[in-house]
């Protein structure tokens, strides 16, 4: 019996997934028939590729191993599709990343690749959607924070950044100086919502806060900036993502004596493979070369 290309997106379906049930949401079919075409393909090649389990099934080591090259299958007959439909004869290479960490990186990878003979498609998403478009080869290359490692995915730290708190320059603290978070517990406060540290973090400042108004945690990053920028509030924010406001002055950064230390810690991850690719390769060592820029 021949594989059919349905059977290995589906494979990577259920890998991504972690679930027969839910890839077979993904699809709009029922269990049974998932659960059918997988013992098929596993009667086909001859090993087993899942073993279930009550909250859903996890690939087996022989899946792991058949995974790149069902990756690569389905990439080239991607590939095969967008000659036929006479696309740019360009390589083409999908950057994927969070929205918080889109400005940072989209617009300095792009000017640095302006005139390479390559295309580039940029798109956001959160982290575990980003590693299931490495996965499938709908992206080639992500930007996510650290997250556990996954089978075929290679994760390479590009940065840290600290989380710090910052005001537009003509707010009243913005001249201030060494503060502590009990002087800042009463502002108008709307921080970068980054996760179980900003649960923290609040929770040390209402220790410390008289007023009844509510602290907002917001995301992405940008949302948090414009609320600095342009309504007063007093944000907490990764400060790779101010840089040039910090820099050219728009926003101060407060010198917070007590502020324990929190960190982005954001990952380039793409998907491992025999093939050389120069495309991809020139992207990776571009984004290296510029994450000492960043840091």
């Amino acid at each position: 019996m021949s594989i059919a290309v349905d059977d290995l997106q589906l494979l990577l379906d259920i890998v991504a997934c972690g679930s027969f049930s839910q890839a077979a949401a993904r699809r709009g079919w029922s269990q049974p028939q998932v659960s059918q075409r997988i013992a098929l393909l596993e009667a086909d090649i001859g090993v087993p590729l899942f073993r279930r389990h009550r909250r859903g099934a996890l690939p087996t080591s022989a899946c792991e191993a058949f995974l790149p090259a069902a990756q690569d299958a389905l990439a080239a007959l991607r590939r095969g599709r967008e000659a036929l439909r006479q696309e740019p004869l360009l390589p083409r290479i999908t950057l994927a990343s969070l929205p918080s960490l889109s400005s940072v990186i989209f617009g300095p990878v792009l000017l640095a690749l302006a005139d390479a003979a390559l295309e580039i498609r940029c798109t956001t998403d959160h982290s575990p959607a980003i590693m299931e478009r490495l996965l499938t080869s709908q992206a080639q290359i992500g930007f996510v924070l650290r997250c556990p490692p996954m089978a075929g995915i290679q994760m390479e730290r590009i940065w840290r950044s600290p989380m710090i708190a910052v005001v537009h320059k003509k707010h009243p603290l913005a001249k201030a100086g060494s503060l502590s978070l009990a002087d800042i517990a009463d502002q108008r406060l709307a921080p970068q919502y980054w996760g179980d540290g900003c649960d923290e973090l609040l929770a040390l400042i209402r220790s410390w806060r008289r007023v009844a108004g509510p602290i907002h945690a917001v995301q992405p990053a940008g949302a948090a900036r414009e609320l600095a920028m342009e309504h007063g509030f007093l944000t907490f924010i990764p400060e790779v993502a101010v840089r040039r406001d910090l820099r050219e002055g728009r926003l101060v950064k407060l010198p917070l004596s007590d502020l324990p230390l929190w960190e982005w810690e954001v990952m380039m991850a793409w998907r491992t493979g025999k093939r050389a690719d120069p495309a991809l390769q020139q992207v990776l060592d571009t984004v290296r070369a510029m994450a000492g820029e960043w840091s």
